[in-house]
């Protein structure tokens, strides 16, 4: 196989030169070879390829070192009596079988590097998902809280969560880049923040409507009234029919939870009659005479 001078076919007269000059010989001579300016003729047509893989091969330091040493053993002072001789090139091949022969496994390097640079795409880290109890009150106003939570590296970190006023039972609050690492320089995941809205000791969420007790003594429920009753925002009076029983509803529209819309679900209000413990002598004598003049019976069928 004949030894191809890339330096010659560059027309430079010795590898001393610097990168600007290979360049600068590349243009004269990819310019002076190009198949625009030279149509139809085969010559230099094989003339731009061995140019063009004279400069692939002397434009890359390292390629450039290895074919340096072979140019020394191969010419070197001898190169006056060498001519520009052709190395065999496949059909449509861009590269001589010299070039294959001494370069390109470092080719294949380049392209087995970008491969793997193409398969270290970017990645997404995954996001995390936990849940935090509020109150209702908590959730219907809003608020800023502060949640310790434990992270991937099983160290505890504080988080200040936005809560905004009206969130629904279920929904999440979403911190962004506070989920997994990303891989590869890809971004990091995020956390969301599920809300688990807990009932209090006043008032229970169901859908948009709120839920609370109205007690009442028998009397009350017994000869109506009108009774007040503490609302998530406000006081509201409610009338109490006659005859009201345990465990019917007294419904206030407008006064229960917020819907997202501007709008609001129901107050519900429980009944539930409280009879007292003690009674006064006085009490007494009237639960007495109402026994003995009253027919009423709540166990008669």
């Amino acid at each position: 196989m004949i030894f191809k001078d890339y330096y010659k076919i560059l027309g430079l007269d010795s590898n001393k030169v610097s990168m600007e000059d290979i360049k600068q010989a590349y243009r004269e001579q990819a310019k002076k070879y190009h198949p625009d300016v030279n149509v139809g003729n085969i010559v230099s047509e094989e003339r731009f390829k061995d140019v063009n893989e004279a400069y692939q091969v002397l434009s890359n330091n390292a390629t450039k070192r290895k074919y340096d040493r072979m140019w020394n053993t191969h010419i070197g002072n001898k190169r006056k009596k060498q001519q520009y001789q052709e190395s065999k090139r496949g059909r449509d091949a861009i590269f001589s079988d010299f070039f294959n022969m001494f370069f390109g496994n470092i080719k294949e390097k380049e392209e087995q590097e970008e491969t793997k640079d193409r398969k270290k795409s970017q990645i997404k880290g995954e996001n995390i998902e936990t849940e935090v109890p509020v109150s209702i009150m908590e959730a219907f106003y809003g608020m800023n809280k502060k949640v310790s939570l434990r992270t991937i590296d099983a160290k505890m970190k504080t988080f200040d969560i936005k809560v905004p006023a009206g969130i629904r039972d279920g929904e999440k609050v979403r911190l962004i880049g506070q989920g997994k690492l990303g891989q590869n320089g890809g971004k990091n995941g995020d956390l969301f923040i599920k809300i688990k809205i807990e009932k209090d000791n006043r008032f229970e969420l169901i859908g948009y409507d709120l839920y609370t007790s109205l007690y009442l003594t028998p009397w009350e429920a017994a000869l109506g009234t009108r009774a007040n009753l503490e609302g998530i925002d406000d006081t509201v009076s409610v009338y109490v029919p006659a005859g009201i029983g345990s465990g019917e509803k007294l419904r206030i529209a407008g006064k229960g939870y917020k819907d997202g819309k501007g709008g609001r679900g129901d107050l519900v209000a429980i009944v539930k009659i409280v009879v007292p413990k003690k009674l006064t002598e006085q009490e007494k004598d009237l639960y007495e005479k109402m026994k003995q003049i009253s027919n009423f019976n709540p166990r008669a069928k």
